[in-house]
């Protein structure tokens, strides 16, 4: 620690700590502030605070009471305390008022959280050299080292909790407690679907979930299971598709210590660990035909032999499979084995499309919107709303990548957007083009009507390509895009970009 007769001033975050410390809430103890305060001695003591102005004033009052040194509170209102670019703005606000302090500078990296720290050490890097502590109540006060080479991979890292929550919800994972309540909707294909899975659930023999990409295969096998008598057994999840050939056997069914190079002690396999539970086989299309006559085996005799092991083992597992094919069409090919495809397909539940779903999509707008808010503080966003005529384009596109596509544009515009209500702008800049909607495609004449089409869909897709083209070729003359076009007046033009919510 530095001699007692260098002048400072001290900056940090208040922290949750801190004011149940200030509470006298004992697990506490003194706070990461105070401990810094009472350890060494500070001209002035400047607190940046995101709390209420009573919260503020009352730990400002009660730290005073513990030091000479002068405390100066400055009220931070953050959208997210996370939220990096707000931090950056408030700290610099306040160092820039403050230029003319001769002092050392002290940045104190323990109150606040994780984004407050990394903008504290950007800054005394950079722009505003100072000191950086930190403190904890077994080590004490510490001068925290962090040279600028560490700095730069250290601030990284602080992100990597929100970018695995932002990970999370681009792949779309479930709830992994999801039941059929989980399963938003109001369309009446999909409450038939649901009343299936419902009779389906209380049995015990295997199902098959058919779907398209992002249509919540997961989710429903889920739900199966949580309504099941297996519901307080395990769910073991398996993407078929994800496990390399050599390790299917191994992962599938475990191995012996010694059974291959690598295998260093016994480990069960997935089958065994779901024992008397259920095993969602995801993708099981994918899945090699050797191993296809084994997993053929294991349900016909209820038991599996490790890799290395002539003994088998009995297990009572509940088989959940799913795929985006039509699998009795892989069978057909010749790609899947027909004895393993009755073997699944006692039960089959086929997913429709968003696009089959009408009237979910407005619903699953709000919900998933809901969703993203409620991890907003991790995400370092503020809530946000959706306008109604973003809303309205949403419900105008095909979403060929289905729920999960819907959630993850919610996503990206939430993300992008610095406003409050996400606009048609956000929206379109967040919609992304997949190989089923992409330019030049034909993706609008020759579709197979046999699954079901959405004509309204379809058509709006082709008012809403032209009109923005007309747009764009008028440099936003409505009323030369309204002749282009063919629409005898400019309101009628008006009223179509409404309809379709396109922006001019």
């Amino acid at each position: 620690m530095a001699s007692a007769n260098t002048e400072r001033d001290l900056f940090a975050w208040i922290g949750r700590t801190d004011l149940k410390a200030a509470a006298g809430d004992p697990d506490a103890g003194s706070g990461p502030i105070a401990q810094a305060v009472l350890a060494e001695p500070y001209q002035a003591i400047h607190l940046l605070s995101d709390f209420s102005a009573e919260e503020t004033k009352g730990y400002v009052k009660w730290l005073s009471d513990q030091t000479n040194a002068k405390v100066q509170p400055y009220p931070s209102k953050l959208s997210s305390p996370t939220n990096f670019g707000e931090i950056y703005e408030a700290v610099t606000t306040v160092l820039d008022r403050l230029q003319a302090i001769k002092n050392q500078l002290t940045f104190h990296l323990s109150p606040g959280t994780p984004a407050m720290a990394a903008v504290w050490i950007l800054l005394a890097k950079t722009t505003w050299p100072a000191r950086l502590i930190q403190t904890s109540s077994q080590a004490g006060v510490q001068v925290a080292d962090v040279p600028f080479d560490i700095a730069a991979e250290f601030i990284p890292k602080l992100l990597q909790q929100s970018d695995a929550r932002l990970a999370s919800m681009a792949q779309g994972a479930p709830d992994e407690t999801a039941e059929f309540s989980s399963i938003i909707h109001r369309s009446p294909v999909m409450a038939r679907v649901i009343a299936q899975a419902k009779r389906i659930a209380i049995r015990s023999i295997p199902v098959l979930i058919e779907g398209e990409s992002g249509t919540g295969k997961e989710l429903m096998a889920r739900a199966i299971h949580k309504a099941s008598p297996r519901a307080a057994k395990a769910f073991i999840s398996v993407n078929c598709g994800a496990i390399p050939p050599e390790l299917v056997e191994s992962e599938f069914f475990g191995h012996k210590k010694g059974s291959f190079t690598g295998a260093v002690s016994d480990r069960k396999g997935h089958f065994e660990r779901a024992d008397g539970g259920s095993i969602f086989l995801d993708e099981i299309g994918e899945l090699p035909k050797a191993i296809q006559v084994k997993l053929l085996r294991t349900l016909q005799e209820g038991e599996v032999t490790p890799v290395g092991s002539s003994e088998p083992r009995k297990i009572d597992v509940r088989v959940i499979a799913a795929t985006n094919r039509t699998l009795i069409e892989e069978v057909a090919a010749g790609h899947f084995r027909e004895d393993l495809f009755y073997r699944l397909a006692v039960a089959i539940i086929k997913l429709p499309p968003l696009r089959a779903r009408s009237g979910d999509i407005s619903l699953l707008i709000e919900k998933l919107l809901q969703q993203v808010n409620d991890a907003a503080t991790d995400l370092g966003i503020k809530h946000k709303k959706i306008s109604a005529s973003a809303k309205n384009l949403m419900l105008q596109h095909a979403w060929p990548g289905n729920i999960r596509e819907l959630l993850n544009t919610l996503q990206r515009a939430a993300v992008w957007s610095d406003d409050e209500v996400i606009g048609v702008d956000a929206i379109k800049d967040a919609i992304q083009l997949s190989p089923r909607t992409a330019p030049g495609a034909d993706n609008i004449l020759n579709r197979p009507v046999e699954a079901g089409i959405e004509l309204e869909s379809l058509m709006a897709q082709v008012a809403r390509h032209y009109i923005e083209r007309a747009l764009e070729n008028t440099r936003n003359n409505k009323t030369q895009a309204a002749k282009l076009l063919g629409f005898g007046n400019y309101q009628t033009f008006t009223n179509w970009m409404n309809r379709y919510g396109v922006s001019g």
